[in-house]
């Protein structure tokens, strides 16, 4: 939602991702205002059933929208990323960026949003030490593209074609290691 040109940021990792691995696949399992129960229910049974070399996970930020329950937040995430480990393909998991810079966060307050960003981070990034997934800061990385004009479409809150390439930007690096990994291990089999 929200770039006119290329997808989100999974079709353009795909796109990098062929650069220095031809051949290589997008399967996105990803529907559109989805909450970490929708994950759990929907996404991730069709992730169990879908040969992966590599798994990215982006959860949280209708959650927070939404203004769900964290412990329902924290509770599903365990659930998804336990379920993950029957994929038996690395995860590279994304917190949430820091969506109270957006232009549609001025109608609201900005600082509990943010707060509650943070809670529902907190738990991210526990859960991927926990289950030793590669961790993206994405609400760093939104903090450092603060200003920078064009990053949101007109709705003000999804990310346009430039913020879906920022995006792929911060999570490049973990992906093309993991990715060079799995190519490797799948090269010694």
């Amino acid at each position: 939602m929200g770039a006119e040109t290329g997808g989100g940021y999974p079709q353009r990792l795909l796109r990098r991702l062929q650069g220095v691995h031809p051949g290589a696949r997008l399967v996105n399992l990803s529907q559109s205002g989805a909450t970490s129960s929708d994950v759990l229910e929907s996404q991730l049974p069709r992730a169990k059933r879908t040969p992966a070399d590599v798994v990215l996970l982006g959860i949280g930020i209708n959650d927070v929208g939404l203004q769900l329950p964290e412990e329902s937040f924290s509770f599903n995430l365990e659930q998804i990323a336990v379920g993950l480990a029957a994929v038996h393909a690395p995860v590279v998991i994304c917190n949430i960026p820091d969506l109270a810079l957006a232009p549609v966060a001025q109608r609201i307050d900005r600082t509990s949003y943010e707060k509650r960003i943070q809670l529902y981070n907190t738990h991210i990034e526990a859960t991927a030490a926990r289950h030793r997934f590669a961790h993206v800061d994405m609400f760093a990385a939104s903090r450092r593209l603060f200003g920078t004009p064009g990053l949101f479409c007109a709705d003000g809150f999804h990310p346009s074609a430039a913020g879906y390439e920022a995006w792929a930007d911060a999570m490049w690096p973990a992906v093309r290691q993991i990715a060079a990994g799995a190519a490797a291990a799948a090269g010694a089999r």
